[in-house]
């Protein structure tokens, strides 16, 4: 491994350091205190200078082995971010120009006793702006990022990270740097490079069939033969095969077939609330006639995905939904991004919190967009092991892109890269060419005047029909393509894969933002087949954007907080929404107000994005004019990249936004929902379950001058259907507030759950019957709590002298999440549960507290 220490050096040598390997310039310029964190305040543009420079990486290296004794010796990159010429020993091995590429160099011939390595990297900036310059046959929009974004041009030129020249929601930092893993390889005879597992459930047999593929190089200059022994002891499963490898790079797919008794045995793995996620040990060993052998241990799960898109009776198009080992899922979930601009900062921790933070939050997906990376190995292996399916875009956003023979080799590396790096995760369940591309061109987004629009249809088919899905199809059989999204799956293949409208709601996926109307009204949002983005913004925690700032940058409206915000009136769309339905904050201390306005605009869209998501999954199971079926729900974001207003429900660092309290609700496995059409009030049975039940509704209507309930209802022997949403009661709202002792829509509010046998049982929902700044009785109340330790978790018992809307606990910045937040408090008491995400105390605890709700906002 050359992991480690090595040195860097600016263009001109006027700054040297040691810098870790993995990393990049920034990450060691900050370890070695040479700048500040790049994310305080303004410096993501006072520290543009870095990315403009040209840097270089050397290190001198002893061989740790006889030089002479190996036929083979590779210099191997996982990673390189992203242009630069590789030298050994003052030798050029080559030049790099794609961060998602793997590059290996052969250096058999160059490599010495001691050895001095380069990588001279040049600016990523002025890389692409070259590239652009000299593309000469037309041009490829966007030039440049809008002016609020503070960004870099030309990012579609290079094939780096798109989000590192800026984003909405992200900064501009186009780093440099060895990314990932480098190594010296040496071997004899033959080396693995890439090994693959894929499951496959043969029907007319009712068997497992496991496809084992390797990637070889042959370093000798003859064939040689290999004896291949497979092994899944739980399964009572093992093969063995007699190959032949070709001198050079090849592969050998090999098919096993599962023990015919074992495999009605075979448990199957499961999205995260539909079952487990078991996966076997398996062995495969190598045997060469040269008597060395290699021996590779592995997990393989057995799971079937396919994407059903087929007519569906009294509606126009065609569904869009996934079954998994052949049952129809509702996909519940978000749209990952990187989780910070210095990929060498997202370790396994910060991974695994965000992840578990998805699953616990009753996710079962999340989509990784096509802006960012193709995430680290370790993130398919959670998503593995706990359950969370991924769609997987290939990293191209919201831009046209070239079709040069070098750019398309670079692509063709890339992908077939990746897809055989990924391949054998179940968790990954659709490959998807690029976000929002074939809607940019549908749209015209770029305004291509009408006569060149062929050029770029047809680049558009070239790269992602011609070159990316040939790959895909070729190299991975188990589970579908599509070529964007939003798109309209078979329709748009029909039509040339470039639709006349990629948003329509009868076909494929969409994207849907509107800051403009009232989010709270369910009939603005599009009754689609599948919700692949959607979303509002909102500030994070003043604790997180404490660690950014400093005083003078705590308002609203100060640079700062327009600084922070990339995207274009977003401020002012955040102050507009909550105006319709809260009353703005008059603190006179600008701080308070502050404050103030950052809770308002964290329950915002927590209220906002519960009202669209409740609407998608009742939606489910019904056609209204020929609208509906809808079957996935990921809304716009989950994380954040760092601290600044965006979508995000998880704050840089993984603090829970009430959003992601909000979501762990409006996911649940077994909801109620309720929603208003032309005066009645219509209540919905939603659930994920795989059996009916019959339940009981409680119906329960306050007023909010009193924590007695004005009314209860008890609806009992309510059947709530397996996987689906169905209507379970409905009453005329003027019906409802009279039987309720003369409630009006402003002095009454509804709650509800679903209770069953055995401890099932719903969250308690809640329905607002006027905007809350025309509520009426409600009062200011005496919020208090008492911290107690039970075994590693923490019990805070609230107590409350009135109802409160959206109770909000804040321990500031102190890791961990509570068991609920955001709540509707009908209760004089309630016990909430802190879990920990590092060591902490009650005395710490009680003193970072903070409880506010909507009446704490002056």
């Amino acid at each position: 491994s050359l992991r480690g220490s090595w040195r860097l050096r600016s263009g001109n040598g006027s700054v040297s350091l040691r810098a870790e390997v993995p990393g990049c310039v920034h990450t060691a310029l900050l370890r070695r205190g040479l700048i500040q964190d790049p994310y305080y305040r303004f410096n993501d543009v006072m520290y543009r200078w870095i990315s403009l420079d040209n840097w270089t990486y050397s290190r001198t290296f002893k061989t740790p082995f006889d030089v002479r004794k190996w036929q083979k010796v590779n210099l191997v990159f996982e990673g390189v971010d992203t242009v630069a010429q590789i030298l050994l020993n003052n030798v050029t091995l080559g030049r790099t120009d794609n961060m998602f590429n793997r590059y290996s160099f052969d250096i058999t011939s160059v490599i010495q006793e001691v050895n001095f390595v380069e990588v001279r990297f040049l600016s990523a900036v002025s890389y692409a702006a070259e590239q652009s310059r000299c593309h000469k046959a037309h041009s490829i929009p966007p030039a440049c990022p809008p002016p609020v974004q503070k960004g870099e041009c030309h990012v579609n030129f290079i094939r780096k990270e798109q989000c590192s020249f800026s984003w909405d929601w992200g900064p501009s930092f186009p780093t440099q740097g060895i990314w990932k893993d480098v190594r010296i390889e040496a071997y004899n005879h033959y080396h693995l490079i890439y090994f693959s597992l894929t499951p496959f459930f043969v029907k007319s047999a009712q068997q497992w069939c496991l496809e084992v593929e390797s990637v070889f190089d042959i370093a000798s200059s003859k064939s040689v033969a290999v004896l291949v022994t497979v092994d899944i002891p739980k399964l009572q499963t093992q093969q063995t095969f007699n190959v032949k490898l070709q001198p050079g790079e090849g592969s050998i797919v090999l098919h096993v077939n599962i023990n015919k008794v074992r495999s009605s045995a075979v448990e199957a793995w499961w999205p995260n609330g539909h079952g487990k996620q078991t996966g076997y040990n398996m062995t495969t060993t190598f045997m060469m006639e040269a008597g060395c052998q290699i021996e590779k241990f592995s997990k393989v799960y057995f799971r079937t995905v396919e994407l059903v898109q087929e007519p569906i009776p009294g509606s126009p198009g065609l569904s869009f939904y996934f079954r998994i080992n052949g049952r129809p899922i509702f996909i519940k979930g978000s749209n990952w991004i990187p989780a910070d601009s210095f990929q060498d900062r997202v370790t396994y921790d910060t991974l695994r919190l965000l992840l578990k933070s998805a699953a616990d939050a009753n996710m079962n997906a999340l989509r990784v967009w096509g802006g960012g990376v193709y995430e680290q190995d370790e993130f398919y292996d959670i998503c593995d092991e706990i359950g969370i399916m991924i769609w997987q875009d290939f990293m191209f956003a919201c831009a046209l892109y070239p079709t040069d023979q070098n750019y398309l080799e670079s692509v063709r590396a890339e992908v077939s890269h990746q897809v055989l790096r990924l391949k054998s995760h179940p968790s990954i369940i659709l490959w998807s060419g690029n976000n929002e591309n074939e809607a940019a061109l549908a749209s015209n987004w770029f305004s291509i005047p009408h006569a060149d629009i062929g050029v770029y249809i047809k680049d558009y088919v070239t790269l992602y029909v011609k070159n990316i899905r040939e790959i895909v199809l070729t190299e991975d059989k188990s589970r579908p393509f599509v070529a964007s999204s939003p798109t309209n799956g078979l329709e748009s293949v029909k039509e040339g894969w470039l639709s006349r409208d990629p948003y329509d709601t009868h076909y494929g996926d969409t994207h849907f933002y509107d800051y403009n109307s009232d989010c709270w009204n369910w009939t603005m949002y599009p009754k689609t087949r599948f919700a692949s983005e959607y979303g509002f913004q909102s500030w994070p925690s003043f604790s997180t954007i404490e660690k950014v700032s400093s005083p003078e940058d705590w308002s609203y409206t100060s640079n700062f907080s327009l600084h922070r915000q990339h995207h274009e009136g977003g401020n002012i769309q955040m102050l507009q929404e909550i105006g319709r339905h809260f009353k703005l904050p008059q603190s006179p201390d600008p701080v308070k107000q502050f404050k103030d306005m950052i809770y308002l605009t964290q329950v915002m869209q927590a209220q906002c994005i519960k009202t669209e998501t409740e609407f998608y999954r009742f939606s489910q199971s019904e056609i209204i004019n020929g609208e509906g079926h809808t079957m996935g729900a990921l809304y716009w974001q989950l994380n954040d990249i760092w601290q600044a207003p965006s979508w995000a429900s998880l704050e840089y660092g993984g603090k829970w936004k009430l959003l992601h309290y909000f979501a762990q609700n409006f996911f649940a496995p077994l909801l109620p929902v309720a929603y208003e059409d032309k005066g009645m009030l219509h209540i919905y049975g939603v659930s994920d379950l795989h059996v009916d039940h019959k339940l009981t509704l409680r119906v329960v209507v306050h007023a909010w001058s009193s924590l007695e309930p004005v009314c209860t209802l008890v609806k009992e022997g309510v059947t709530v259907k397996a996987q689906s949403a169905v209507p379970i009661y409905k009453e005329s709202i003027s019906d409802l507030l009279e039987r309720c002792r003369n409630c009006t829509r402003k002095s009454c509010v509804i709650t509800f759950c679903l209770v069953g046998e055995d401890g099932l049982r719903s969250p308690t929902n809640h329905y607002f019957l006027s905007s809350l700044k025309d509520a009426a009785g409600l009062e200011k109340t005496q919020l208090s709590a008492s911290v107690s330790k039970q075994d590693d978790l923490y019990i805070f018992v609230l107590q409350t002298t009135a109802i409160a809307p959206f109770v909000s606990l804040d321990v500031g910045s102190i890791k961990g999440r509570f068991s609920d937040n955001g709540f509707l408090m009908t209760e004089k008491k309630k016990m909430v549960v802190f879990y920990p995400w590092e060591p902490t105390s009650v005395e710490e605890l009680e003193s970072s507290l903070i409880l506010t709700s909507l009446l704490d906002v002056v």
